[in-house]
């Protein structure tokens, strides 16, 4: 009883020191003040004001394109990867599965500085397409694992009996596989594009000012002091996030 307790109120403590800051920044997103926590009441005039800050909004935009386009690049080149390392025994198997952990476990402003003279050394200029290579470039590991330990759950005598019943690679891939892989396939998809959208290092490496994105713009607003505008396109990216990362988790459970 007494090692339960001390479990449950252990794992309190945890979950109280994360969750409080986030609290306190959703609370403080409606407080009616524009300096600090001293509270003057409840408001959602930052929320109208973030509305009409066109710049906030062009960044919105830039970030949104970058997150769907790089989420859905990553998420059909990761699936073939995956596709292909679960289905096939070639030469550099091992090799590949090695880098895939190695980009995971890399820190990130390795992989910003190796990425920025990459760019540099091609001659590929900063901004929109220097910064969609880069967010592939991260998100693709965790779309292939993501996959690939879904299709290592498979039965494989379905495919034994597919085959025996006449049907070819390209049908067990469209009819079998990918039905059955698409749960972790969109559970990819919103992994990289929530990666994409919440990237501050690598992006503040292989961008240029003419082209901003959200992140970066919160970034550079939070250099000059804590707005209450700041909090509250925060609390947006939060709950968005949480969204995300939530559909990702009930798709992956899905008839597991």
């Amino acid at each position: 009883m007494t090692i339960s307790c001390l479990r449950s109120s252990f794992m309190a403590i945890i979950y109280t020191w994360i969750y409080i800051p986030i609290l306190i920044l959703i609370i403080n997103s409606f407080n009616a003040s524009k300096f600090g926590m001293h509270w003057q009441g409840f408001s959602i005039s930052w929320y109208r004001i973030l509305i009409n800050n066109n710049s906030l909004i062009q960044a919105a935009q830039n970030s949104l394109i970058v997150g769907v386009c790089s989420a859905s690049l990553a998420t059909i080149i990761g699936s073939l990867t995956a596709l292909a390392l679960y289905r096939y025994h070639f030469r550099g198997k091992s090799f590949i599965n090695g880098m895939l952990f190695t980009v995971m476990m890399s820190p990130d402003i390795v992989m910003a500085i190796s990425l920025l003279v990459l760019f540099m050394l091609l001659g590929i200029p900063l901004g929109f397409w220097s910064l969609l290579i880069s967010h592939i470039t991260f998100c693709l590991p965790f779309v292939v694992i993501t996959i690939y330990s879904w299709l290592k759950d498979f039965d494989v005598r379905m495919f034994e009996a597919a085959k025996d019943l006449g049907a070819n690679e390209m049908t067990i891939l469209n009819k079998i596989i990918l039905p059955l892989a698409m749960p972790a396939v969109t559970a990819g998809w919103l992994l990289s594009f929530t990666l994409s959208m919440d990237d501050v290092i690598v992006s503040s490496f292989v961008t240029s000012p003419d082209f901003e994105i959200l992140p970066l713009k919160i970034y550079s607003m939070v250099k000059v002091g804590i707005s209450p505008e700041v909090n509250a396109i925060t609390v947006i990216l939060v709950l968005v996030s949480l969204l995300l990362v939530a559909s990702s988790q009930l798709l992956l459970n899905k008839n597991k």
